[in-house]
């Protein structure tokens, strides 16, 4: 398994940068890929596949699916760890970063990026609506009309006019739960419905990220969830010597499940890269 990632970046605000219409974009969007801005952004990790492999799978989604570098250990997203169950064929290239929903990934040219080197036979799994949801910031904040409009036509047909096929992944599920039924909440329903009806609507695969992490959450247990998220002890690591008690991120532990139940789904998605799914992760 080959593995092409950036390194962790330093997270980008995009200063004074409004929400715009979604025509005015999308125009300035086609005429950066016509002339090919993308390959002077500079962006890290934009190298093609090695020659070996069969395909590449590009991954476009936030710290949620990230890779961390050793600083950040035991963090990590299932980006990170999904090579594992794949074999030496696919090239896995996480382009995941923190903080970015389907519109900021857009504007920031990183979908571009990707499209400027994806080739037929290529994967892109997209993966976003943790931060599509955050109201409060207008820098990230896309609604879940708009999120499902830049899922059908950035993501999905922009990648299959290049020859690529465009896999859409419901978010994952936050460590929220129900206190009375001890069950975990959907996270994000609005942009998992929005997902599952453009993927419908669209005739793409999709991976229910969302359905499956839940499930899973609910059968290891609301105690037993603390080892998937990222809830460390003081002194417990190094890298968060005041420990720390997040419901969103993972541990590695975590990411490695979170990446085996994609996999999984992959398997059974009857595409070309699902008999490429490792038996380890079956």
């Amino acid at each position: 398994m080959r593995l092409t990632t950036a390194p962790t970046p330093t997270p980008v605000r995009s200063p004074g940068c409004p929400p715009t219409s979604r025509r005015r974009f999308l125009i300035g969007t086609t005429a950066a890929l016509g002339a090919g801005a993308a390959t002077t952004l500079g962006l890290p990790g934009t190298a093609s596949a090695a020659p070996s492999a069969v395909a590449t799978l590009y991954i476009a989604s936030d710290s949620t699916a990230q890779t961390y570098n050793s600083g950040y250990y035991p963090q990590a997203g299932w980006g990170q760890t999904l090579p594992g169950f794949f074999t030496s064929n696919i090239t896995v290239a996480n382009r995941a970063i923190g903080g970015r929903s389907s519109r900021s990934f857009i504007e920031q040219g990183r979908l571009a990026a990707i499209h400027d080197v994806i080739k037929p036979g290529d994967y892109l799994f997209v993966q976003f609506g943790h931060n599509d949801a955050t109201t409060g910031n207008p820098e990230r904040y896309t609604s879940p009309a708009d999120y499902k409009e830049y899922l059908r036509n950035d993501y999905i047909r922009a990648t299959r006019s290049r020859g690529a096929t465009p896999v859409v992944v419901t978010p994952v599920s936050r460590r929220s739960y129900n206190e009375s039924t001890g069950q975990f909440n959907v996270s994000f329903p609005q942009y998992v419905d929005a997902a599952k009806a453009v993927a419908s609507e669209e005739g793409v695969p999709l991976v229910d990220l969302s359905a499956l992490s839940r499930t899973y959450l609910n059968g290891v247990g609301i105690e037993a969830s603390k080892n998937v998220f990222l809830w460390l002890n003081p002194g417990q690591y190094p890298n968060f010597p005041n420990g720390v008690q997040d419901n969103t991120h993972f541990q590695q532990n975590g990411a490695t499940q979170m990446s085996r139940l994609v996999a999984q789904a992959v398997a059974r998605l009857g595409l070309p890269l699902s008999g490429e799914v490792r038996p380890t992760a079956l």
